[in-house]
């Protein structure tokens, strides 16, 4: 497309976007394409919103089809809005900060179909059940964590004291310079869930924290909770932990699983961009 006829196609989605906002995103709002700025215009209703959307594709490099998941997921609305202490277990306000916005209340597991996993009730899946799916999935799990997330291990062996624990899945967030550990839970929150965490992340952080690194974090992934009653006992942990909700596609409506991008679609995409 030459320049005339591009910046002719832009205009009028720069003046949508912008609409006399003063810090608009230039460089960001120039590094996306035109379908994505159609697909923002057409499903975020607030400049700010659209700001989220913008400034993530650029900074994230997104998809058309991982954009229409981001929406679908309602990204925008579901950051920091966890319970959480991370304002108050966190030495640095800019790292609780920054750990509330890395978290979402929910996320969207679609690859994890039950039916495929021959389970007639979604009750019956076990955490060790999910757990392998995510493994199986892992690329696509990461998509929905978040860039800055990578794997390290399932069932990461903990040693200390002759005590062994594992912890369900362990990653490492290069934004947050820190370990965080994800506990898999299938049914309702329970508070005992809390300490049995927070056993883990002292042993992270006394036997495998290196110095350069930040206090661990946890997060509790669970299909249900009190959201009320989570943010009120949450608080009186001494470490960082998050409580957060999943999704499976069986739990999904039709409306929102045709919105999300086709699963074995994304993993040939994530392998094209390997190769």
């Amino acid at each position: 497309m030459n320049s005339k006829l591009e910046n002719a196609a832009i205009a009028p989605i720069w003046n949508l976007q912008v609409q006399n906002y003063r810090d608009f995103p230039m460089d960001a709002f120039l590094h996306i394409g035109f379908t994505h700025h159609r697909v923002i215009l057409g499903k975020a209703k607030s400049i700010e919103e659209r700001l989220y959307y913008i400034r993530r594709c650029a900074n994230e490099h997104l998809t058309v089809e991982a954009l229409k998941s981001s929406l679908a997921a309602d990204d925008y609305r579901r950051q920091g809005a966890l319970p959480n202490n991370f304002a108050q277990t966190l030495p640095a306000s800019e790292q609780a900060f920054r750990a509330v916005n890395a978290f979402k209340d929910e996320y969207l597991l679609d690859f994890i179909n039950v039916e495929e996993l021959g389970v007639r009730d979604v009750q019956d899946v076990d955490e060790r059940t999910v757990e392998n799916s995510i493994i199986h999935n892992v690329k696509n799990f990461i998509l929905a964590f978040g860039k800055d997330f990578a794997f390290i291990r399932n069932q990461y062996h903990l040693d200390a004291f002759g005590e062994d624990q594992y912890i369900d899945l362990l990653f490492f967030n290069r934004e947050l310079n820190c370990l965080v550990a994800v506990e898999l839970k299938t049914g309702k929150f329970k508070t005992s869930y809390l300490g049995q965490l927070q056993g883990y992340l002292s042993v992270l952080d006394g036997f495998e924290r290196k110095p350069h690194e930040n206090p661990s974090i946890g997060l509790i992934l669970c299909k249900d909770m009190n959201k009320s009653f989570v943010d009120y006992v949450i608080h009186d942990y001494a470490k960082p932990m998050g409580v957060a909700t999943y999704k499976t596609s069986k739990d999904m409506s039709d409306e929102l699983r045709k919105a999300l991008p086709d699963v074995e679609a994304l993993r040939k995409l994530l392998d094209d961009q390997e190769e």
